[in-house]
């Protein structure tokens, strides 16, 4: 055998480059190991992002209710329609996922959206189908908010490429309905909704809820990772839903506020508000304003709130308080007689409202007839530190404190003698309706200043709905003995129930509710100047009912009012028995007999056969509102006290509903049965049902149908002209 011998020679180049690679390797391997930032990136949160989702869960805004519970405001579900143009997200022509027919989509959406917003027409909705080069598209203020039913509409057209992005809005179920009380929330920049007015933002800090969040392990496909219990890694802190709020709100005395306001912007005013309160412990029951907006529309023009932030010279209404304080005092007595006409203070002459006054007559035909003069002597009498000092301590002059923003306090200065005087009547002064229901709660409260409130209470949904904050009857000051207060009572009554034709709250005399007042007329200041003129002027109305057993507190007070007092008068005598009637307080003989008083039962879930037994057996009318054959819904609510003979309206699960014979109804009749149907009406005239627009055995078409009623007075006295009938045409501050 032959042997060779080979030599290997070793490269050390190559062996050094690759111990010197593994050497590289190693370090960097330690490096990452031991560090937890590497090359600006922190490894442990990009860890935690590819493998650790949180989301935030959205904690649902408070609900708001009125008194009985009926609801007022929640968030709902909206719909923003969207459009999808791109080819490229369809993938077989068979089942089309872009918009393939841009004119039939345009046509077809144009009828479902146009009568929602007149702007969504035809042409600009095949504008925005026909915007190049885009993926998707949107269509304005006319494509957002859509409510569920619109989405289901346009749904049932099956149009290729069309399609929703789900979102959550306020809604307020009644529209344009004391508005400035509930006010509106929307959503800011971030996407939150926040409460910017009324009780939406003075209670936003318990409507809003808390948010929570959940974090939780993913897998490389973006699923909730599992355990091999089948149990999902994740950690969740619950969102806390907001608070609930029931207000005082009463929704049909509501109803009937919103109805004299719009009796009222016949007359062209410049505003009108109207508020009526709870008598006992001043809780307010219903305010209406004109201008006023839909907080679902936001149509707003002015963010103050007439009740709390309009400030104004209220004219005679003061002398409710000016008398009382007198007679508090000791300096009043009502059959002393004096000089009316003319009163000269400190170089100004003040007159009457008539310019001439009434010859000499005593203090309490004064007050009947609004006598400025009357009330400048006493108040001459009482002096500028006692008459202040009633004024504030009845809370002019500062706020209430009632649970809505920006309230103003007014001003209550004077401080010459010719401020004291016209003070006495309400001019140069300064006030908020919502002074004025303050301070008439002194005659139904033997004296004692109530502090009004809107707040009945708030609930904890997330906790067994406990009550957090309770509104209640707060006493503030006591003012008046119970003798002063009978003494104003009395005069109040002659005012408007009395048979003197020149007193001047005749036009108020209702024929079935005893209602007492004062009427108030006031000029007002514009670029430092009093307007003159009958019609520029501030018109209101203080008063109470029912007086032997006051339940209500009623203030209305309008701005350039252009119409006549008995205009005036006939539309707040018609608020005053509708309210009467709803509550049963209407005096006539069979509603004050104990024995025609029922409670009403509960007929919701029941047969319409076995319901209308019941009613039948209890001896009351009943109207049936639908052809189904279970009850859904009914009105009065249950356990209801209410008169033997007034109406029961029981709404069925049936989609055809016919339409009642409604000629002799009430004018609170009608709006009962329309609230209950969904009908759209109109109402004009005072009285009684004497021609409807719709005929009986008609079937409702809710949404094409408007009922227009026209109503007559069946007793010829309430509308009988007043022999004598005086106007309170303004306490004019004049000087020679």
């Amino acid at each position: 055998m032959k042997y060779t011998n080979n030599t290997i020679k070793i490269n050390f180049t190559f062996v050094f480059c690759i111990v010197f690679l593994f050497a590289v390797f190693f370090v960097k391997l330690t490096y990452v190991s031991l560090s937890s930032n590497v090359e600006g990136t922190d490894l442990q949160a990009l860890a935690d992002n590819r493998s650790t989702v949180t989301k935030t869960l959205i904690a649902e805004r408070g609900k708001i209710y009125d008194n009985a519970g009926n609801l007022l405001a929640q968030n709902v579900n909206s719909y923003t329609l969207i459009a999808y143009l791109s080819k490229s997200r369809t993938t077989d022509d068979r089942y089309p996922k872009h918009v393939v027919d841009k004119e039939a989509t345009a046509r077809a959406l144009a009828e479902i959206l146009q009568p929602l917003n007149e702007n969504t027409t035809y042409e600009y909705i095949l504008g925005r189908l026909n915007t190049p080069n885009v993926y998707q598209v949107e269509f304005g203020t006319g494509g957002r908010n859509l409510t569920e039913l619109v989405r289901q509409k346009i749904k049932a057209l099956a149009l290729p490429g069309i399609d929703f992005i789900k979102t959550s809005k306020r809604y307020y179920q009644n529209g344009d309905f004391a508005s400035y009380i509930i006010g509106y929330a929307k959503k800011n920049e971030k996407d939150v909704t926040v409460g910017e007015l009324g009780i939406e933002g003075y209670c936003d800090r318990f409507l809003k809820g808390t948010d929570g969040s959940i974090t939780y392990q993913k897998d490389a496909y973006g699923y909730k990772m599992q355990l091999s219990s089948g149990d999902t890694v994740s950690y969740e802190v619950p969102a806390q839903d907001g608070y609930d709020v029931y207000l005082t709100l009463d929704k049909q005395v509501q109803i009937f506020l919103d109805n004299a306001v719009e009796e009222f912007v016949k007359f062209n005013p410049a505003w009108v508000s109207i508020t009526v309160a709870d008598a006992d412990d001043g809780a307010i029951i219903g305010s209406s304003t004109s201008p006023s907006f839909n907080p679902n529309k936001l149509n707003i023009t002015n963010y103050n709130n007439p009740l709390t932030s309009y400030t104004y010279e209220p004219g005679s209404t003061m002398k409710i308080f000016s008398f009382m304080s007198a007679i508090e005092e000791g300096i009043y007595n009502g059959s002393d007689t004096y000089h009316s006409g003319t009163i000269e203070v400190a170089d100004y002459k003040i007159k009457d409202w008539n310019n001439t006054g009434w010859g000499t007559i005593n203090y309490d035909t004064g007050f009947t007839y609004s006598s400025n003069v009357a009330a400048v002597k006493l108040a001459q009498k009482l002096g500028k530190k006692k008459l202040y000092s009633y004024y504030t301590g009845l809370g002019f002059g500062s706020k209430t404190g009632i649970e809505l923003a920006n309230e103003y306090s007014g001003s209550m200065n004077f401080e010459y003698e010719s401020e004291l005087a016209t003070a006495s009547f309400g001019q140069g002064v300064t006030i908020t309706p919502i002074q004025m229901i303050q301070a008439l709660t002194t005659l139904t409260n033997d004296g004692t200043v109530m502090k009004p409130y809107v707040i009945k209470k708030i609930i904890d949904p997330n906790n067994k709905n406990e009550v957090v904050y309770e509104g209640g009857k707060k006493e503030l000051n006591k003012m008046y003995s119970t003798s002063t207060v009978n003494k104003m009572i009395e005069l109040m009554d002659a005012t408007v129930n009395g048979e003197d034709g020149q007193a001047t709250g005749k036009v108020y005399s209702t024929p079935n509710v005893r209602l007492i007042g004062k009427t108030g007329t006031a000029n007002y200041i514009e670029n430092g100047n009093y307007i003159t003129g009958n019609k520029n002027t501030i018109r209101s109305f203080a008063g109470v009912f029912p007086k032997e057993k006051p339940e209500y507190i009623i203030y209305v007070a309008v701005k350039d009012f252009q119409g006549a007092s008995k205009n005036m008068g006939t539309i707040v005598k018609k608020l005053v028995e509708s309210i009467s009637k709803y509550k049963n307080l209407d005096e006539r003989v069979s509603d004050k007999d104990d024995s025609k008083i029922i409670k009403v039962g509960n007929y919701i879930n029941k047969s319409v056969i076995s319901s209308v037994a019941k009613i039948e057996n209890m001896g009351s009318p009943y109207i049936i509102i639908g052809d189904g054959a279970t009850v859904i819904n009914q009105y009065p609510k249950k356990n209801t006290k209410t008169s033997q003979t007034s109406k029961i309206y029981l709404v069925t699960n049936g989609s055809n509903i016919t339409m009642p014979n409604i000629v002799g109804w009430s004018s609170s009749e009608v709006v009962d049965f329309c609230n209950l149907v969904g009908l759209k009406y109109e109402v004009s005239g005072y009285g009684y049902v004497s021609e409807s627009s719709i005929p009986a055995g008609t079937i409702i078409d809710r949404e094409n149908m408007t009922l227009s009623v026209a109503l007559v007075n069946l007793n010829p006295q309430v509308f009988a002209k007043q022999e004598g009938e005086s106007e309170d045409n303004g306490e004019q501050k004049t000087t020679g």
